[in-house]
């Protein structure tokens, strides 16, 4: 079966500010990680820390997804765009945001907030990690909204035909579109909806092994080493029906990715943290709070 992409990538307007669901599918990740944070804060799995610490470390690790996925951004996939227009850096409504730069944001936002509270760096990434799936299910959701990052052709009569992907489509009514659809003329353009494969993986799938996983307490380094090999192996999989980015192409044999590339770092690092270095080091006790009393 083949499918017309034909969402408006806008929610609503408020007057003058277009409200795009790209923004909403952020502020659902952040509300699910903080509603998330509050129940694994109140059962003890970072001792010492109260909702308001948490939230404090949530603020600091949304500027670290904001400021790093785009730093991210522009510095792995449009760096010579960089070059000859600086200002670009700035222009994050024009969209462009990487999950490798977010998480080196957020790894250095929970390094700024544990040295604050005296807390081990990785007891807090550990609690964190559970918490950012979700965000990268809605994320991904928003990028299918908004008719981004789409697959490559199925070439096998299924798909999602992603108007924007196509050059040829430029300028045409949609009305004209969907009469072409209705007839089959366009079922050549079907893509993978790499999209929600992203989304399937990276959120649903993450979330229900890393909380399930993370539901016991476990060696430090261990649910931060699943969480880097789950989203290393994923990512690294469905690489291979996306369309690479346009201004870098593919690296390498003709289907190397830039994606694929940073990748790997993170399935070696999690392999390592998960399989070797965890079994060397302690395991943080849960010390639940106290029930509130009137």
């Amino acid at each position: 079966m083949t499918v017309l992409h034909t969402i408006d990538p806008i929610a609503l307007h408020l007057g003058p500010v277009q409200v795009h669901w790209y923004g909403i599918m952020y502020l659902l990740g952040f509300g699910t990680a903080w509603w998330l944070g509050r129940q694994r804060v109140r059962a003890g799995r970072l001792p010492g820390v109260n909702e308001q610490s948490y939230g404090d470390l949530l603020f600091y690790a949304m500027l670290g997804v904001v400021l790093g996925g785009r730093l991210g951004y522009v510095f792995f996939y449009s760096f010579s765009d960089l070059l000859k227009d600086p200002l670009m850096l700035f222009r994050i409504w024009e969209g462009g945001m990487s999950f490798h730069g977010g998480l080196i944001g957020v790894v250095a936002a929970a390094w700024w907030w544990s040295r604050r509270h005296r807390l081990h760096l990785m007891d807090t990434v550990d609690f964190l990690a559970p918490l950012v799936p979700p965000g990268l299910g809605f994320g991904r959701l928003g990028n299918y909204i908004g008719g981004e990052l789409w697959g490559k052709y199925t070439q096998a009569g299924w798909g999602v035909i992603f108007p924007r992907a196509e050059s040829e489509f430029a300028g045409v009514p949609l009305p004209q579109l969907q009469a072409q659809f209705a007839t089959g003329a366009l079922d050549r353009f079907a893509r993978h909806p790499s999209q929600l494969y992203q989304a399937f993986l990276e959120g649903l799938v993450m979330f229900l092994l890393l909380w399930w996983f993370s539901s016991k307490p476990r060696p430090r380094y261990a649910v931060s080493g699943l969480f880097a090999l789950l989203y290393g192996c994923f990512r690294f999989l469905v690489e291979f029906v996306r369309v690479p980015d346009a201004q870098i192409g593919y690296l390498a044999f003709g289907w190397l990715t830039m994606g694929q590339v940073l990748s790997l770092p993170l399935i070696a690092l999690g392999l390592f943290w998960l399989l070797l270095w965890s079994r060397r080091q302690p395991t943080l006790e849960p010390q639940p709070m106290p029930a509130a009393t009137k």
